[in-house]
């Protein structure tokens, strides 16, 4: 698997969330059915500064190899991230019911917790040299 694909795709999804949690937070709120109370805009500010960054940081790491000791805090943020985001989003669903919104990031979560699981605990990051 080309892990610069991996890395723009993470990297769009999440900065694209992080730009709405940012600039747009109380329209976030009333689409997930919260409250509009007063330290929730900021927070969900605060969580879109915080996903920008991480998208930020893989945008930056997409040209580097990736993968066994290869950028490995890097692909550990992601797995830790993806796999605890992916735990926490499908407990949500089960326990709160289903929101459709939340059970669409929640599939991209479980995808990408997969892959970065693979990434970290299964790939090498060296590339075989085409065969001629």
């Amino acid at each position: 698997m080309n892990t610069k694909t991996l890395m723009v795709a993470s990297s769009i999804f999440l900065g694209l969330f992080g730009l709405i949690a940012l600039f747009v937070p109380e329209e976030l709120l009333k689409m997930l059915s919260l409250p509009f109370t007063s330290p929730l805009p900021v927070l969900i500010q605060l969580l879109g500064a915080l996903y920008l960054s991480f998208a930020l940081m893989n945008w930056t790491a997409k040209d580097n190899i990736i993968g066994g000791v290869y950028l490995r805090p890097i692909s550990i943020a992601n797995f830790s991230h993806f796999m605890i985001g992916a735990l926490t989003f499908l407990n949500n669903q089960f326990s709160n019911g289903a929101n459709i919104y939340l059970l669409v990031i929640s599939i991209v979560y479980v995808v990408f917790a997969i892959i970065f699981t693979w990434l970290v605990f299964f790939h090498t990051g060296i590339q075989k040299p085409a065969a001629n």
